[in-house]
């Protein structure tokens, strides 16, 4: 085999192997969901981010988090549950 197609079989290789890995890491990114009756600036969401944090854990790189919150309206959970 020449030089010139090994590097070629190469590179097709890992073209093709790249977009499956990209997908695979997007897959395993874990999401919490936030289901509240109280406002989002409460003080326990800043401090569940930031203990979330001390873990390694930061929202957009390697966690995701899905907040709603129904203001204190507590006939809204449901909807906002489902």
């Amino acid at each position: 085999m020449k030089r010139r197609d090994f590097l070629g079989a190469l590179g097709g290789a890992a073209t093709a192997a790249w977009p499956a890995a990209a997908r695979a890491e997007q897959a395993a990114m874990p999401v919490i969901g936030l289901l509240t009756s109280i406002s989002p600036q409460a003080d326990w969401i800043a401090e569940f981010s930031g203990g979330l944090s001390e873990q390694g854990f930061v929202e957009g790189r390697n966690l995701a988090i899905e907040r709603r919150d129904a203001d204190g309206r507590y006939e809204r959970l449901p909807i906002l549950a489902a």
